[in-house]
This record gives structure tokens, sequence and C-alpha cells, in this order.
């Protein structure tokens, strides 16, 4: 009869006290989460590739293991502000030189353009734990020249962020990783020249498969992030923006494909926009680049190629 054990053989037995104990979660040892800021770091990695119109072409060459030049060159429109529903744009051609310093406890980045715009980043390894990041951007132009730093401290289980800036802007973040999947993290800001301030949250899901987001802040922005790993090399993400001051609402879609000597990311998004970006590896530190971007709403077709040497 079904349901009766055959006489003579002995039924395997599960030890559930030891399963029980393998599924049991050490708090003690609890993964480090990312960057309050990077929340949304896979998404935006497939949703949000470096779009360009024209022509861009990259040289990078390293002078020694730490140092190494940089030259890169574009050419293409450029779109100028507009009450319009067209689109107004301008050709324009750009030349950028930069240095970079790179050590394993130091990287110092600069760029100038021909423009008058002069770009640095530094990020330096104070301790093993405690980390400074700082930015800088000066131009000709009063008032838009900025700076910010950023001192970050990586615990076990936890980050801790503060951000000085000028136009008096004060910053912080803490991000807690609260079980090996789940990390819930906040932040708090004071922009002094405005006269804003906001509170912000954010909680993080992430497996071997998936990573959801979700975060909320006082200013009237929610953003909501899901990536699907389908395979190693097959992503699949969509993601949800909210401004309530504005009350704008987009959701986008995408993928990132990622093959042998090439990747694919794409998206399409609640406005009818259609976004391809492709990086082909032709050899070794030889890259083209096909970028392309069309608004059926506004009318706005961009396309885009690079090369990129180093």
């Amino acid at each position: 009869m079904a349901g009766l054990a055959t006489p003579g053989v002995t039924m395997p037995q599960v030890d559930s006290s030891k399963t029980k104990a393998d599924e049991k979660v050490d708090y003690k040892n609890l993964p480090c989460p990312i960057p309050f800021e990077e929340v949304h770091r896979e998404a935006l990695m497939s949703l949000k590739p470096e779009l360009f119109e024209g022509m861009r072409f990259d040289f990078t060459r390293g002078l020694n293991q730490n140092f190494s030049l940089s030259h890169s060159v574009s050419m293409g429109p450029m779109e100028l502000p507009s009450q319009s529903s067209e689109t107004v744009k301008i050709p324009t051609a750009n030349y950028e030189f930069g240095a970079n310093f790179l050590d394993p406890k130091l990287m110092l980045v600069g760029r100038v353009m021909t423009d008058g715009r002069v770009n640095a980043r530094v990020k330096c390894d104070l301790t093993d734990n405690l980390t400074l990041k700082a930015n800088a951007q000066l131009t000709s132009e009063p008032h838009m020249s900025h700076g910010m730093g950023n001192f970050e401290y990586k615990g076990k289980d936890y980050r801790a962020q503060l951000q000085l800036a000028n136009g008096s802007f004060y910053g912080g973040s803490y991000i807690q990783s609260v079980t090996p999947h789940l990390s819930l993290g906040g932040e708090i800001f004071w922009a002094g020249q405005h006269r804003k301030s906001g509170v912000g949250y954010a909680a993080r899901y992430e497996t071997d498969k998936m990573v959801a987001t979700g975060q909320v802040a006082t200013t009237g922005m929610v953003a909501l992030s899901y990536v699907q790993k389908v395979s190693e090399k097959v992503s699949l993400a969509t993601d949800f923006m909210y401004n309530l001051p504005s009350r704008d609402v987009t959701a986008s879609a995408g993928y990132d494909y990622i093959l042998r000597q090439s990747r694919l990311r794409g998206k399409i998004d609640s406005n009818g926009c259609v976004a391809a970006y492709l990086e082909e590896r032709l050899n070794m530190g030889l890259n083209f680049i096909l970028s392309a971007e069309l608004d059926h709403k506004k009318k706005d077709y961009k396309f885009g190629f690079g090369l990129t040497i180093g």
C-alpha cells in the first residue's frame, strides 16, 4: 500500500536541529553594505549609460605603473535651454587633457578643457577604515565653480559619511546591514545658501539573483529600482521615479547584455524615449562605441560613435 515503508529498508532522517542551525543568522558577522549614495548602483549601470551625440575619441597612455596621461576630443551639437517644445542645438567641439595618478591608497585625477573648465578628483585612504574623497570644478563663469569633500568610515557591517561643500552645504549618511541580504540607511543635509534641508531613507535587498532598492526623501523624491540577474551575462532592470513638487513620474525598463567581445545596454521609458549603448572590443586596449537615443515626443534624435584607446 502507498504510504507504507518497505520492510527491511531504513528511511533517511533529517537532522532538524542541524538544519535550523544552518539557517540561523549570525548577526555579529554581517557583510558591509555599499555606500548610501550607491544603493541604486546596478540599476544605474543598466539604465543610465553614458550616452552622447556626435563623435568622441579618447586616448590614454601610461607613463609608468602609477601615472598616465589622457586626451579626449569630442565633436557634436550641444542643447541650449529653450522655453519652446522644440530642441535648440548648436555645433561644438572640445578638447580635454587629463593626468591620472593611481596608487592602492591614493588616486589623483585632473582634467583641463578648452572652454576653461578645470576638474579635479582625489581619493585617499587615510586609514584602513577612513577614506577621504574630494572633487572640484573651476570655471570662468561667476558662481559656477564648486567643490565637495567627503569623509567615509567603513565599519564591519555599516558605513558612515560626512559631506561638506561650498554654498554652506552639510550632509551626512549612515547605512547598516540588518540581515545578510537587507541593509537600511538614512541621510540628512542642509543647504545654507538656499535655506533648504532634507531627510532621506533607503532600503536595499540583495541576493545572488536580484537587487531591489527603495529610496524616499522629504524633498518629495521617491525612487524604486529592481534588477534581475537572468544569468552571469544578462541582467534586466527597471526603475520608477516620482518627484512630488513637479509631479513628474518616470518609469523605465532596460537590459544589460555582456558578450565575449562586447557589452550592450538599452532601455525604454514612459516618456517614449528609447536608448541603446554598445561597447565593442576590437583589440586589446581598443574599443568602439555606438550610442543612440530616440525621443519621439520631443522629436529629438541623438546618434554618436566613438573610439577608445588605452
